[in-house]
């Protein structure tokens, strides 16, 4: 690969001054004049009519100012109709929005809050999918598959599968795609050993450090602005005009920086806050409580996943059987296509037949979580695959290897895969020093192999550079800075233009005046910004080139920059300042167009990234508890652009395959409530259960991405359960096939 002079470099984040010394301003800390505070009111049942929604005492609360239901929202946003919104005529989940309270203070909202009297007339609810799949279970309301499909293809989560097969499905069943390939009863008959086992994921909340949040107002013109802590500002703009039923322009969107999203932080209380200050005319702050987010919002799916497989003594996989059941909550929008295209796609085989359905239940809706869908179809997999192995008595790596997809491979949709790192990533585990020092095992300790990929999102986008009269480049962007994108977009403008770090800068552009650019989810925004950043920078140069070109009296072809000038190649006396160039462009009578990069790209081609994983744990063969006693994660990025961006990124996402793995899951009752919705009971990830990891950067540059980069935040996450789940099984000699392996669970497969 050739050299660079600031790609590849482990280069500070941009924005890592403001945050740690708190200087970072987010939604929560907006406070606009006038402004009002907004309580939710939410639901006490998961399925309910609502005969009645009294405010009077919630409105004779000192420092009450309103008391807002679904049928006040309607005048203002004709086009209300989802939970996102307040709950009309029934509410459909346990913690649905159903009435908002507008407070001088926060606490007199709060106050009112609890002063409302719902009259519910409770219903019989649907809380577990497989029994909301039964003919005799309550229908749960009616999908809008529409938003829900715009919603999923944001994270990459639909495309490529089949037509809905025509057969008559159960009623809360919104959703049934059906991938075969050859005949998987033959594949089975074929078959020297069949795994067959069910595997179940629970609800797994992203839980970010900040909760949601949104500020809108209504500027003296009558045009509505809203500020909010949003993955993708493009997305609050379009969905929030259609809600309220006025055109896209007419709303002015500015995305705070975000105090973690993982995928959840889309869309969700734009277009209620915006109607919000509609009706009040003053500026309305939303912002929910660790319960209230816990309680009203998009976890990941819980899945049950049914998994028969075969394969022949000499490690030929000859058979894969599935059914995936993703419980999708009140409205529809599971990642079940991923999970299905994933469960099949990384190990050739010629017979499969696997079969999602998508249930509605009386629960909050889901949404993306990280790699949306791709840790579910894995853990059921990979299990598998590790289980294969040891009954023929083959090495974990090695019958990966026999068996791993390549390019040119068939998915279970029938596309082939693209380039793609599983092989490289599996080599390079095989290759560390680790994998055989591990074999090595004390009592109780186990091993445990698996891989993951995604297959990465497109999307177009657009970037545009200004030359400064300091000299500096300005790079404006419509996409939002989750994960340190703006400091790789820094060092791709500095590489592509010639000019120092130091003199780029990039800026994140409200909704009126910042280029398009996709949502930050689906691994897709430095694989498809970034070649329009590219562009753009390289653009800006090639006009300051020509304006040197015309005041030395010299050809394009001889210039350089370096520095901060441009120089004739050899004569290093024949120059000029960058300065000089930029003012002879922006002065009063100027012979020069000012300086001004585009860049557009409209990426069709996926980039998927692989990663492969290896852990050691400790089980107490007594108590059941498991302990990991190191971690080693190997991935395909294309090209670092940022290695410690990159590395922190895969520990970031390793750590949330541990949650995965041994301490989250959303626990519901019978009648749908939710028991654990605050951080002392919702178990996460901490610097005690999460050992160390060791990161090993392969990169197998892809065809668009720039310099070959490849979108780096989803893979690390998605063989993290079975990695462990694996360990596990190695060290106990018991399988256990529920997230999250709790000891209790362990104990209880060793028999005890």
């Amino acid at each position: 690969m050739a050299a660079h002079a600031v790609l590849g470099q482990s280069i500070a984040r941009v924005d890592g001054r403001e945050k740690v010394t708190g200087q970072t301003r987010y939604t929560g800390d907006l406070h606009l004049p006038g402004m009002l505070y907004a309580k939710l009111v939410l639901s006490q049942h998961a399925r309910a009519r609502i005969k009645g929604v009294d405010c009077a005492a919630a409105r004779q609360v000192p420092g009450v100012v309103d008391v807002v239901t679904a049928r006040d929202i309607l005048a203002v946003a004709p086009n209300a109709k989802d939970s996102m919104l307040l709950a009309l005529d029934t509410a459909t989940f346990y913690g649905q929005p159903v009435a908002a309270v507008l407070g001088e203070t926060e606490a007199a909202a709060e106050e009112g809050a609890a002063a409302v009297v719902v009259d519910y007339e409770p219903l019989p609810a649907a809380v577990e999918a497989l029994a909301a799949m039964r003919p005799d279970a309550p229908e749960v309301k009616e999908s809008d598959s529409e938003e829900d499909d715009a919603l999923a293809q944001m994270h990459a989560t639909v495309g490529g599968g089949p037509e809905q097969p025509k057969r008559e499905l159960p009623r809360n069943v919104t959703t049934a795609p059906l991938f075969q390939r050859g005949d998987v009863e033959a594949g089975f008959r074929a078959a020297d050993h069949v795994v067959e086992r069910t595997y179940r994921t629970m609800r797994v909340h992203q839980s970010y450090m900040e909760t949601q949040g949104a500020v809108a107002a209504v500027d003296p013109l009558g045009r509505l602005q809203v500020w909010c802590s949003t993955q993708s500002m493009f997305t609050v703009r379009n969905s929030t005009a259609r809600a309220l039923g006025i055109p896209d322009t007419e709303i002015k969107v500015t995305a705070m920086p975000i105090g973690g999203g993982f995928g959840a932080k889309f869309l969700h209380l734009e277009p209620l806050a915006a109607a919000l200050a509609l009706k009040s005319q003053r500026p309305v702050r939303l912002i929910l409580t660790r319960t209230d987010d816990y309680l009203s919002t998009t976890p990941a799916p819980e899945s049950i996943v049914e998994l028969k497989t075969g394969v022949k003594n000499d490690g030929t996989i000859t058979a894969i059987q599935a059914k995936i059941v993703m419980d999708s909550g009140a409205y529809g929008g599971t990642p079940l296509n991923v999970a299905c295209l994933l469960l099949g796609g990384y190990y050739r085989c010629d017979n499969l037949a696997i079969e999602g359905y998508e249930v509605l239940t009386n629960k909050p809706q889901v949404g993306a979580y990280r790699a949306p869908g791709a840790p579910q179809g894995t853990f059921a997999i990979e299990s598998n695959v590790s289980e294969m192995a040891r009954l023929i008595g083959m090495d974990q790596i090695e019958f990966r290897l026999k068996n791993c997809s390549v390019e040119g491979d068939p998915l279970p949709n029938g596309d082939p895969w693209p380039s793609i790192g599983l092989q490289e990533c599996l080599e390079a585990l095989r290759a560390h020093p680790s994998y055989k020092e591990w074999q090595q095992k004390g009592e109780g300790e186990g091993v445990g192999v698996a891989v993951g990929g995604w297959l990465m999102g497109v999307e177009p986008s657009a970037a545009t550079c200004r030359l400064n009269s300091d000299g500096t480049l300005s790079v404006l962007l419509g996409s939002v800075d989750l994960t340190g994108t703006n400091t790789a977009f820094t060092q791709i403008a500095a590489e592509a233009f010639g000019l120092p770090l130091e003199k780029i800068k990039v800026i994140a552009g409200d909704s009126d005046a910042a280029p398009y650019a996709g949502g930050a989810g689906g691994s897709k925004i430095t694989y498809t910004v970034g070649p329009s950043v590219q562009q753009a920078a390289a653009d800006a140069r090639q006009q300051v080139l020509a304006i040197a070109a015309d005041m030395l009296e010299a050809s394009v072809d001889d210039l350089e920059i370096v520095g901060d000038e441009v120089r004739v190649k050899g004569v290093p006396d024949q120059k000029k300042k960058i300065t000089e160039i930029a003012g002879a462009s922006m002065r009063f009578g100027g012979r020069y167009k000012p300086v001004t990069g585009r860049g557009q790209t409209a990426t069709t081609q996926r980039a998927p990234g692989f990663a492969a994983h290896l852990a050691k744990v400790r089980v107490d063969p007594d108590t059941g508890e498991a302990k990991l006693l190191g971690y080693v994660a190997v991935q395909d990025v294309g090209f670092a652009i940022n290695p410690a961006e990159v590395k922190g990124q895969i520990h970031g996402g390793v750590a949330q395959g541990i949650g995965w793995a041994m301490l989250e899951g959303q626990v519901f009752d019978e009648a749908g409530q939710m028991l654990n919705p605050t951080l002392m009971d919702y178990a996460l990830p901490n610097s005690t259960n999460v050992p160390p990891i060791d990161v090993v950067i392969v990169e197998k540059p892809s065809e668009l991405g720039p310099f070959g980069a490849k979108g780096v935040g989803e893979p690390p996450v998605i063989p993290g359960a079975a990695t462990v789940a694996n360990a596990i099984a190695d060290a106990s000699g018991a399988r256990v096939t529920d997230l999250p392996i709790t000891a209790e669970r362990i104990a209880r497969a060793l028999g005890k």
